[in-house]
């Protein structure tokens, strides 16, 4: 662990909390709102511990998932895409809340905390299966294929669980014209996952192999 990659962890973390607070209590209109707290500490609070474990336990994997610059084209438009989605999902997540638009049920709230939190456990499991995971598409020095664990079930499984993870997001929030927006993100990582599975299979040995002993790329005899 470097220094440098401490202060470089900490004020993204930091800038993360600011930015997801403002796009969601600015539009609400209200420090009051309910929903927002929550979603808010459900994120990041465990996203701080799991940043602080892997400073500890693996800083080279928490450099890689601090890396953000997209060096493939079409996976650059991804997450554009991605990053208008979570944009326009927040603020009117917040305008609901102010205008009063909508009620959502307090049993579905609770239930998309669970699988939420789930999800994000889940998430852990994968980050400590694969120590290259990366933000990018790329292939590391002495990369392997990983074929136990979740990556035995399907070949994404980081994608499976985000999936569920960002669906629930907007439920947490109490809008469902907010979940109507995050409807887009499957159409999205459809996209990226085969354009990454192209790239693997060329520049990542065995995973050709891989593709033929694991079928499912997202979602269990499904896709």
């Amino acid at each position: 662990m470097t220094m440098k990659l401490f202060f470089q962890a900490i004020i993204k973390f930091l800038c993360g909390v600011i930015l997801v607070g403002l796009l969601i209590f600015l539009p609400a209109g209200s420090w009051a709102f309910f929903n927002g707290w929550l979603f808010m500490g459900i994120l990041f609070i465990p996203m701080f511990f799991a940043g602080v474990i892997m400073m500890i336990k693996n800083p080279d994997l928490l450099k890689k998932r601090l890396k953000a610059k997209e060096t493939e084209k079409e996976q650059d438009l991804v997450i554009k895409l991605s990053g208008l989605m979570f944009l326009s999902g927040f603020i009117v997540a917040g305008l609901s809340y102010r205008f009063e638009w909508e009620s959502m049920p307090k049993t579905m709230i609770i239930i998309a905390t669970l699988i939420f939190i789930i999800s994000y456990i889940l998430y852990g499991e994968v980050l400590r299966e694969n120590a290259y995971l990366s933000r990018t598409i790329e292939v590391s020095e002495n990369q392997r294929v990983i074929d136990t664990g979740l990556y035995g079930i399907v070949r994404h499984p980081m994608y499976s669980v985000t999936l569920f993870l960002f669906l629930s997001m907007p439920i947490v929030l109490g809008s469902f014209y907010s979940f109507l927006i995050f409807l887009f993100y499957p159409i999205i990582i459809v996209k990226r996952i085969k354009n990454e599975e192209e790239f693997l299979q060329k520049n990542l040995d065995g995973y050709k192999e891989y593709m033929k002993k694991v079928r499912y790329r997202l979602i269990p005899f499904i896709w």
